[in-house]
């Protein structure tokens, strides 16, 4: 999941990980291609008008009758001809002409940097893997080693540009997120913080941290004449690193990165001020990636096994078990456990969804391809581990750490689902798009549970555009609203449903092309704002009213994010009294993953997800029991 600013008027909110709406197609680009971002448009500035009469539309499902018609009135104001709205619309596009994107530096603070939450739960997603069939640590560091070898095979292909351009819908997408997820880490600051990319520093790093029992090693895996070490050479190489750290008493020097941004601000400051303490910390921050070599969790059923392995990729466990073998600013961390629990947790400031599950599809084909040659016996240099001095300080501040993570894994519910009965087969059957299909989906389980429909957000990609992050699709729509009040009516009849049904699809469709075209309402909107703080006017009441408030309050927040491999993101809720809902639609089933939090007595992640089962069946049943006609 991810942060989302609205901050600047009461902490509104927050956003979750993105993904490309469908997926997309690739063609195989020879040279330095990032040539091609020079072509790319610009993100636009949608026009006011149409803006302001969209957001109405959106809170009509969400908002009282008698909120709206205040809304009305101050948006009657805001777009005034000389009004403010129109003052702060010019200031924009202004910013635009002057900007590559006039969004990406302000989302990147306002979302990332300047959230002060913890990243674990609340920012950074896990992507759950199959489960693997070893049971030791020799089957664990064969496994690792295969799995780094295909992270440097996909590493080669961006650092020669040759990674295939992507595109959908015919046009070329932004691919500048791929350079940015290895070798970077997040860096914490006291009130603010900072993304360092080291790979394109002017020594590139060579190596990758790996973490077991709670201690930190450096793995170089290229020789001195650049050529990257063979999978026999890194799994020897594992086995050192296993073997000298053997002790499982060591202080969890990772779980300092857990806290809440500004105390880890004050305790990293802290840290650093050690001369051995600050090379070891940036010796992981520039690191390729981490690879943590994890203890096995507590056993659970076959059935709970992919639930029990989010929860690993989302926090570790707790501080017993494996939070303490990460380092969370890390963007990438790729995470394997002796059990056979594998996948991966990623750092969200530089990256949306995509990215990092093509780095997965390609990790993983590399594997099934790999095979573990014996290589010479080159004698290579023990992997180094990084030393930590530990003063009463810093021991008190990791005390703390495990305290307040221990308390956030208690609170977290995740549920892992794999829906047996269909998958992408049966919306596109009826001509629907499977990601609409599942979202209305989404919006009628929901409101067979509360009796009302909420705002939803599912993440739409603006990688058309040069520097492209994202924007909301709001899934609850007026036409969502009104098929799932009737879906359940014994007096409507079956070919009226049908019919809201295919019209909520369809309004969804829309809304999603409408949103990566860069017309969608909420950046626009979160633009103006910012704008108005920017120019230091006072900020328009708008954005103060209840239902600014109300429409970034996202009770559901969802994202597909769709992959070759069979796996499932994963992320917290955004709110409170909220769930947070990821799926991967495959040909003939569905990974689902939902998040809720314990401590909310109106939220359960189970309940959700048995309803969401239930509710694509029974669109399903509806589809298929109604006689084809014209509607």
């Amino acid at each position: 999941m991810l942060s989302f600013l609205v901050r600047a008027m009461g902490r509104a909110g927050m956003v979750k990980p993105s993904s490309l709406v469908r997926p997309v197609a690739v063609t195989r680009v020879t040279g330095r291609y990032l040539a091609h971002q020079e072509s790319l448009p610009k993100l636009p500035v949608p026009a006011l008008k149409q803006t302001c009469e969209r957001y109405l539309a959106a809170l009509e499902p969400i908002v009282e009758e008698e909120e709206l018609q205040h809304t009305r009135q101050l948006i009657e104001e805001f777009q005034q001809t000389g009004g403010v709205g129109e003052r702060l619309q010019k200031s924009l596009e202004r910013r635009a002409t002057k900007t590559e994107n006039w969004l990406s530096d302000w989302w990147l603070k306002v979302a990332y940097l300047d959230f002060r939450m913890p990243v674990v739960v609340h920012s950074s997603p896990g992507v759950v893997l199959p489960r693997m069939e070893f049971n030791d640590r020799q089957g664990q560091m064969r496994f690792a080693a295969k799995l780094i070898s295909g992270v440097l095979d996909f590493k080669t292909m961006i650092d020669n540009e040759t990674l295939p351009v992507e595109y959908l819908g015919g046009q070329s997408l932004c691919m500048n997120q791929y350079y940015q997820v290895l070798s970077s880490c997040r860096i914490p600051g006291t009130k603010a913080d900072s993304v360092k990319n080291y790979a394109q520093s002017r020594r590139p790093p060579t190596h990758i941290t790996v973490v077991h029992n709670f201690q930190f090693f450096v793995l170089d895996v290229y020789n001195s004449d650049g050529t990257p070490l063979t999978v026999d050479q890194i799994y020897r190489q594992l086995e050192k690193i296993w073997n000298s750290s053997l002790q499982t008493n060591k202080e969890p020097i990772g779980i300092l990165t857990s806290q809440d941004r500004n105390t880890w601000g004050k305790a990293y400051n802290t840290l650093i001020k050690d001369k051995t303490n600050k090379e070891s910390v940036h010796a992981i921050q520039k690191s390729i990636v981490t690879v943590c070599l994890d203890a096995p969790m507590p056993r659970v059923s076959d059935e709970l096994f992919r639930s029990r392995a989010a929860v690993q990729m989302l926090h570790g466990g707790g501080s017993r078990w494996n939070s303490g073998n990460r380092w969370f600013d890390k963007t990438v961390q790729f995470i394997i456990g002796e059990d056979g629990s594998c996948g991966l947790m990623y750092e969200h400031a530089p990256a949306e969804g995509p990215p990092i599950i093509k780095l997965i599809d390609h990790v993983v084909e590399f594997m099934k391809k790999s095979e573990m040659v014996r290589t010479p016996m080159v004698p290579l240099p023990m992997p180094k581990k990084l030393r930590f001095n530990i003063t009463p300080e810093i021991k008190k501040d990791i005390e703390k750490a495990k305290q307040n993570l221990n308390i956030m894994v208690q609170d977290l519910d995740v549920r892992v689902v794999l829906f047996p009965h269909f998958g992408k087969n049966v919306p596109k059957s009826h001509k629907m798009s499977p990601d609409a299909y599942i979202q209305i989906g989404l919006q009628l389980a929901y409101y067979r549970m509360y009796k009302v429909c909420c705002a939803t957000y599912e993440s739409a990609s603006l990688r058309m555009f040069r520097l492209g992050r994202t924007d909301t699709i709001r899934s609850a729509s007026i036409h969502s609203a009104n098929f799932v009040k009737t879906m359940d009516d014994p007096a409507i009849q079956n070919m009226e449903k049908v019919s809201l049904l295919e019209k909520a699809v369809k309004g969804h469709r829309a809304y999603t092309d409408m949103a990566i075209r860069g017309q969608a309402i909420d950046r626009h909107l979160l633009g103006l704002k910012l704008q108005a703080i920017e120019d230091l006017t006072s900020l328009p009441e708008i954005f103060m009213d209840t239902s600014y408030a109300k429409a970034l309050h996202y009770n559901l927040s969802t994202s597909q994010v769709p992959a070759k491999t069979d796996c499932v993101m994963c992320f917290g809720p955004l709110v409170p009294d909220g769930y947070g809902v990821c799926y991967n639609p495959m040909e003939e089933h569905i990974n689902f993953a939902v998040s809720a939090f314990n401590s909310c007595e109106d939220t359960n992640a189970s309940g959700l997800a048995q309803a969401l089962e239930a509710a694509l069946v029974d669109m399903r049943d509806l589809l298929e029991q109604t006689p084809k006609a014209k509607l």
